[in-house]
């Protein structure tokens, strides 16, 4: 009896659900005195509800007997705490997140209590509550189809005219909190993927379409902030943290690849509006023209921005009217339109609020478009430089002459545009970068063609430009000028595609030659050319050929330098690494590196790094540095000499171990030396050093090598084996740069750097990097001996064993410093 009276209460129950829902019925007032009951009542129902949907179909007949839904509109209306206004949100997110059932679903979107519900004038001050809301708002889109969405319209001669759901969502879609902007582009796309004809009218039509304009202005505010970013760190002395610029870059892609989710929904006119609000809100009056070179400083976007823009949207937004225009855009001289509002670096909150139409931001007179005339037919002989208003002409300036930052930037650039889809061959012939199998391709499908096949098979330089601009090339150019309001001209043009894909490849041989550029730019350089000439025997010229092969010799020489610099027994190993990430990064069908890696600069490592920090960390730096180059060019010669690349580093294998050596003679393992193993003691010359202040300790010294290894050796000697001592200590040979002290001519001070190499981000952006100084710090060794004497013995020692360790290094990398192709 005492067991069935303490016994635990079923709660999912029908006489439960019956209970909460005759004590909700009775209330009249929600005060502070039932605020708690009426939260525990709606938080119980939902938990029945979703509890009846998957057991027992009882509980929803229950809630429809009793019209709980009507109970909830009632008890909102007498309530005056914003805490059971929150949890009534919270309890209907619950049920239609989890009722399963269609029926139930139905049931709950009829009869206008959902559209109250969504009506209902919260008081949105409240953070939580708006949180709550949202997410309500969001677990209704998660239930439409084609059948529920019917439910939640309002509708006149088959014509939407209200649609609650939508209308309130998108009045948050700017909000400041990113969470509640997130949910509600969720909550759009939801409805846009239904796909019903007369949602999608209801959406594209006046003035609900002013969505997307003001969507294209938030978008347009965003890369204004990051720009700002960009241009403090590539001008100020306290760049911004890179986790701000990463942060402001994340928003910036999370907003296209937005756009393009809506784009893929195939709303009628969407794709349109976006396009022409894209193109006439940032692209023409921004980013187009920060990209010509005589632009002042005072421009509103950097190059490098502009530059990851252009990228960014070409690369995500996938819309071909978009691609198309703007790669129509880039053969054209534009020129900065005067109407450009002074304050958008400003207006970075309220902007996409206005109802400003994109349509009267360009005119004629703002913006001028022309192909320019050029006479001359020879590729060497034309100057980027003097038709820079060209944007085309800009990016390839920007490869032969700009900074790191740029030529990323205009490398990113070129490979999004060639790997656009939606493009057209003859924008990318135009462009200087279709690719010659699409070029042969091309050529072949008109020999087999009824039109004049032979003669745009042999057509010389000398073509006009209706055999030139073939394809869409000047349909998109009369639409510049027809649609967006620019001033467009395009007579005598008088080049080839033949003459812009010289200028390209002019470009990157340019850009192989350069001194300041770092390797992995170059190495992207890489990648565009063997896109675009996969068959190497052809377009390469004698002065293509002298530039490469002096530039070539030149880092044979840098190498030469490496083998005997403070690494050469780690130098092949890095070769063979790198010789592999190489060919897998020019020969990948895409970019290895996301067009967001030009908005942070980096440093290339130079010989005066080294020299003014003496450390072996920037020597590291500079190794991989000039390894990547090394690698990168000869892999080109080999290209240019029609030959594939081989998967292994063509090097010679090592060579037997000496028969009469030092490490023979102490009787070490092949493998090397190994602590607490024995040694003979006999080519060692006695020392003190003192590891701790004021505790010296007495070692052997041994220097010596095998093959490209070598080591330095502390040994002590064994009391019980004359001649014979214990490994205590061992450094690496290489680096160690031995030097007599000045005052104390028994004393050899060595540099100890870390047997192994530092990680590859950390060497070759050390310079770039805030770490403690003491993890990039080289050990330093001050050994005394008995005298003179033994002091240049061992310095003698050390430069014999590196002389012989760097000459195997010299042995095995000859075929690659003599050229042997």
């Amino acid at each position: 009896m005492w067991f069935s009276f303490w016994r635990s209460r079923d709660r999912f129950t029908l006489d439960e659900l019956r209970y909460f829902t005759e004590q909700l019925m009775i209330i009249e007032v929600v005060d502070d005195v039932n605020k708690d009951f009426v939260r525990e009542a709606l938080r119980s129902i939902a938990a029945l509800i979703t509890y009846g949907d998957q057991h027992d179909s009882e509980f929803f007949e229950v809630f429809m007997e009793k019209q709980i839904m009507g109970e909830f509109i009632r008890i909102l209306k007498i309530n005056k705490h914003e805490i059971v206004a929150l949890q009534l949100l919270q309890t209907m997110s619950i049920m239609i997140q989890n009722l399963k059932s269609d029926h139930s679903i139905y049931y709950l979107f009829s009869n206008e209590h959902i559209n109250f519900l969504i009506t209902y004038s919260f008081d949105f001050r409240n953070e939580e509550l708006l949180s709550y809301y949202i997410s309500f708002l969001r677990a209704i889109s998660g239930k439409l189809n084609k059948d529920t969405i019917s439910l939640l319209v309002k509708t006149e001669k088959e014509d939407i005219v209200a649609f609650p759901l939508y209308v309130q969502a998108i009045r948050f879609a700017f909000h400041e909190e990113s969470m509640i902007r997130t949910a509600v582009r969720a909550l759009t796309l939801n409805i846009y993927h239904v796909g019903d004809v007369h949602i999608n009218k209801y959406i594209a039509s006046t003035p609900h379409d002013d969505y997307f304009l003001n969507f294209v202005k938030f978008f347009r505010d965003h890369c204004i902030i990051l720009n700002g970013m960009v241009s403090s760190t590539t001008e100020s002395q306290s760049p911004e943290p890179t986790s701000s610029i990463l942060s402001a870059v994340d928003e910036v892609e999370d907003n296209l690849y937005y756009l393009n989710d809506v784009v893929s929904a195939g709303i009628p006119n969407v794709g349109m509006l976006i396009t022409d609000s894209m193109l006439k809100l940032l692209v023409f009056p921004m980013l187009l023209p920060s990209l010509r070179v005589e632009v002042s400083d005072g421009k509103k976007f950097s190059s490098v921005t502009s530059l990851y823009l252009l990228s960014c949207i070409l690369r995500i937004l996938k819309i071909k009217d978009l691609a198309n225009i703007v790669a129509a855009a880039l053969i054209c001289s534009i020129e900065p339109p005067n109407g450009f509002r002074e304050d958008h670096d400003e207006t970075h909150g309220d902007s996409h609020v206005d109802d400003e139409k994109p349509s009267g931001i360009l005119n004629s007179s703002n913006m001028i478009i022309s192909i320019p005339s050029l006479s001359s037919t020879s590729c060497v002989q034309h100057s980027c430089l003097s038709s820079a208003s060209v944007l085309r002409d800009a990016l390839i300036s920007y490869i032969t002459s700009g900074k790191d930052m740029q030529v990323v930037g205009s490398l990113s650039l070129l490979a999004t545009i060639l790997q656009a889809k939606e493009l057209d061959e003859s924008l990318l012939d135009a462009l200087g970068i279709l690719p010659q199998r699409k070029q042969h391709k091309k050529l072949l499908l008109a020999l087999v063609g009824e039109d004049t096949g032979e003669e745009q098979l042999f057509a010389s330089e000398n073509c006009t430009s209706n055999d030139c601009m073939d394809g869409e090339l000047s349909i998109y150019l009369q639409r510049l000028k027809d649609q967006y309001e620019v001033s467009c001209s395009y007579q005598e043009v008088g080049e080839s595609p033949r003459i812009h894909r010289c200028l390209v490849l002019d470009a990157l041989v340019s850009l192989f030659c350069r001194k300041n550029i770092s390797a992995d730019t170059l190495w992207d350089g890489g990648w565009l050319l063997r896109q675009l000439l996969p068959y190497s025997e052809t377009m390469f010229n004698a002065h293509h050929l002298q530039s490469l092969k002096d530039s070539y010799k030149e880092c044979c020489s840098q190498l030469a330098e490496e083998q005997r610099g403070s690494w050469p027994d780690l130098l092949i190993r890095v070769m063979c690494e790198e010789w592999r990430k190489c060919k897998r990064a020019i020969e990948a069908s895409y970019p290895r590196k996301e067009p967001k890696s030009m908005l942070f600069p980096t440093k290339k490592s130079s010989s005066s790094d080294v020299i003014l920090t003496e450390s072996s960390f920037a020597a590291a730096a500079m190794m991989y540095e000039r390894v990547k180059v090394f690698v990168l060019l000869y892999q080109l010669q080999i290209f240019i000499a029609g030959r594939s690349l081989p998967d292994q580093l063509p090097i010679l294998p090592p060579a037997d171990f000496r028969e009469i050596s030092r490490a023979k003679s102490a009787g070490l393992s092949i493998l090397g030396p190994k602590l607490s193993t024995e040694m003979n003691l006999v080519d060692s010359v006695p020392c003190r050093i003192a590891f701790e202040r004021g505790k010296e300790r007495h070692f052997n010294f041994l220097a010596t090598s095998m093959g490209t290894l070598g080591w330095i050796i502390l040994a002590e000697e064994s009391p019980h084996k004359p001649g014979y001592g214990t490994i205590r200590c061992v450094a690496p040979l290489a680096g160690c740069n031995p030097k007599i002290d000045d005052s104390h001519s028994k004393w050899l001070h060595l540099r100890i750097r870390p047997p192994t190499l530092p990680l590859t981000e950390t060497a070759r952006n050390s310079s770039n990097l805030k770490l403690r100084p003491k993890l990039l710090v080289d050990g330093r060794w001050t050994l005394a001996f008995k005298d003179d004497e033994a002091c240049r013995s061992a310095f003698t020692m050390i430069h014999e064993e590196i002389d012989l360790q760097c000459s195997e290094v010299e042995r095995r990398l000859k075929p690659m410093i003599s050229g042997d192709f």
